[in-house]
């Protein structure tokens, strides 16, 4: 992937007609790039770990927390993508990235509406590996009432592609990815299928296969104590 400045940033991998802000860069990183983060995964070891109802994760840099996170090494294979993450000046010089969150989905999964939350700077990142998936997003409603979100576009994400969401986007939405084994395109629903690195027509049908998401953001409260997390 070329240099990329602030100008192209703010322009060319701004995706319009959304609220602000999401920036969509596709072939963010190589073929190379995502085989060698695929085989890093896979042969972690099994510890690091944790299985969820509907998928599985990894957490490098540490374990997120309201009373702080205990800050841990992050291996190289991942700070060489927080160093790229990092030139893109999305994030104030003292908040460099220091945690990775790993998901992986295999076909038919995925997770349900949620937000980052406050326990990250306002800025999330995510490079995609290995299969595409699409990104759904709902309007959050500060009510009690309880009632069925109803979603307002939804993003394409492409394998080896890098995903920017911060501002409204972060603060004022909730994003899920549906659990099912194929996408349908909908020109009038996916909102970036003009910066995607493929053409994709009406009605096609996209398969999906493993995805590993690496989701990249700042912890802005950490310790290098141990804290005890009990009640």
């Amino acid at each position: 992937m070329n240099f990329i400045d602030l100008q192209d940033l703010s322009s060319k991998y701004t995706v319009q007609e959304v609220p602000p802000l999401v920036c969509y860069i596709p072939n963010f990183i190589t073929k190379e790039e995502e085989s060698d983060i695929t085989q890093k995964v896979n042969s972690a070891p099994l510890p690091k770990w944790t299985q969820l109802s509907h998928r599985r994760l990894q957490n490098w840099g540490g374990i997120p927390h309201p009373k702080g996170m205990i800050a841990e090494e992050i291996p190289k294979w991942l700070e060489v993508q927080i160093d790229k993450i990092a030139k893109l000046n999305i994030f104030d010089k003292d908040k460099r990235p220091n945690h990775v969150l790993i998901n992986e989905y295999l076909p038919g999964q995925g997770i349900m509406a949620h937000s980052d939350g406050p326990l990250f700077h306002p800025i999330v990142t995510t490079i995609s590996c290995g299969s595409h998936t699409l990104l759904e997003f709902y309007k959050r409603h500060e009510t009690d009432k309880v009632e069925s979100p109803k979603r307002e576009f939804s993003l394409l994400l492409e394998p080896r592609s890098l995903l920017i969401l911060q501002k409204d986007l972060y603060h004022d939405y909730l994003h899920s990815i549906d659990e099912r084994s194929t996408d349908l395109i909908t020109k009038c629903d996916i909102k970036n299928l003009n910066m995607c690195s493929h053409n994709y027509n009406e009605g096609e049908i996209l398969e999906r296969s493993t995805r590993l998401s690496l989701t990249i953001r700042h912890v802005p409260k950490t310790s290098k104590l141990k804290l005890k997390f009990g009640k």
